[in-house]
């Protein structure tokens, strides 16, 4: 048998015959990364921050405003000799009537608004609002009863009946809404049967009891025109005791709403959040009730809003929904002084016009609120532990 040499051309033509050369399989083009996922979180901190100072500087104008606006127009001007002036026209305008309804604004607007943040965090759940599901009539319901019953007529008493209201109907509603497992549309039902039983309670006691309907009938629609000084100092420590609560509880609630399992892997303890969320609700809303009255939609609308910008993480939604609360608070407040003027409509009346078309729309687009179920309950894509 002759033998041929290794690297003659026919054992190269044999060897490519036998064995075809291999061809690599094409490369499928990589995905394209989302704008949110290619930007640094150093670049979206910096957005977040920069986004906050401008919130900052739109309260700062909204407060100004406020100021200035009203039955009787001061210039810029007027309004700021009036704050530190005491010979000025104005300074009696600013400070017995206008500056202390501007702080009250300020305190309520930004409690509500965390309120609101906090429970639809709590509860997974975009409908959540104090003033819908309950929470505020619970406080007026019982704040009713010691004024009507009871002869209690001064903030400091009846703040304490506020809370217990707050409380109390925080608690019933998240049992009977379904806990954990609470769905919007069960949740709203609930509330929506609590808020019409007890609101059906507060005009039945005020209808028997004129003295009362004649002391609450600006209250029991949510105002701030009744606002002193005296209100101011003693609602503010709740408010503050409630806002640094709720900013406490961000991370918590954050690894919370990744389950109870995620969660305590993460060093969060989910029985003890549950209860600060709602002690941070309680506080906020019964402070807010108890100052101004019951003013609904201002914890449904912020957030929403909020969330569009920041993102659902709420070491950021809260911070936000502090700042933007009070700008639609006192907009608000203010946009009531000038369209009936020299009359007025309260805050809560404006509010309600305001938020009836925003809670419609959200209702109508069941579909979006479940895509984005996940995002409204406060977890964040990068959630550390707490």
């Amino acid at each position: 048998m002759s033998s041929v040499p290794l690297g003659s051309p026919q054992v190269f033509h044999a060897t490519s015959a036998q064995s075809p050369p291999r061809t690599a399989p094409p490369e499928e083009p990589a995905p394209r990364p989302s704008a949110a996922a290619a930007r640094p979180p150093a670049s979206r901190r910096s957005v977040r921050a920069a986004g906050l100072a401008v919130s900052v500087l739109l309260l700062l104008a909204v407060l100004v405003l406020s100021l200035a606006v009203g039955a009787r127009p001061l210039s810029l001007g007027d309004a700021w000799r009036g704050l530190y002036d005491s010979g000025s026209p104005a300074y009696t305008v600013v400070h017995e009537m206008r500056l202390p309804r501007t702080l009250l604004g300020l305190l309520a607007g930004a409690a509500l608004g965390l309120a609101g943040a906090v429970m639809q965090a709590l509860t997974r759940n975009p409908l959540a609002d104090p003033g819908l599901l309950g929470i505020n009539a619970g406080a007026a319901a019982v704040v009713v009863t010691a004024i009507s019953f009871l002869g209690i007529g001064s903030f400091t008493g009846f703040v304490w009946f506020a809370f217990a209201g707050a409380g109390a109907v925080a608690v019933l509603l998240y049992a009977v809404g379904g806990g954990r497992g609470a769905t919007p549309a069960r949740l709203a039902l609930a509330g929506s049967a609590l808020n019409a039983a007890l609101f059906s309670y507060v005009n039945a006691v005020q209808l028997l009891d004129t003295a009362s309907l004649d002391r609450m009938r600006f209250w029991t629609v949510g105002s701030l025109a009744s606002a002193q000084t005296y209100t101011i100092e003693r609602v503010a420590p709740f408010v503050l005791a409630g806002l640094v609560l709720a900013l406490l509880l961000a991370r918590p609630l954050n690894a919370l709403a990744m389950g109870d399992d995620s969660a305590r892997a993460l060093g969060a303890n989910p029985a003890r959040t549950r209860v600060g969320a709602i002690a941070a609700v309680t506080l906020l809303c019964g402070a807010a009730t108890a100052a101004c009255g019951p003013i609904v939609f201002v914890g449904l609308m912020v957030p929403h809003f909020v969330r569009a910008l920041t993102g659902p993480d709420l070491r950021w939604l809260l911070p936000y929904c502090a700042v933007l609360s009070p700008v639609l608070m006192l907009g608000a407040d203010v946009l009531g002084r000038v369209v009936v003027r020299p009359s007025e409509l309260q805050v809560g009346i404006v509010m309600v016009v305001l938020g009836g078309p925003v809670f419609l729309y959200f209702v109508r687009r069941p579909r979006r609120l479940g895509t984005r179920r996940r995002a409204s309950t406060g977890a964040a894509p990068e959630v550390a532990a707490p």
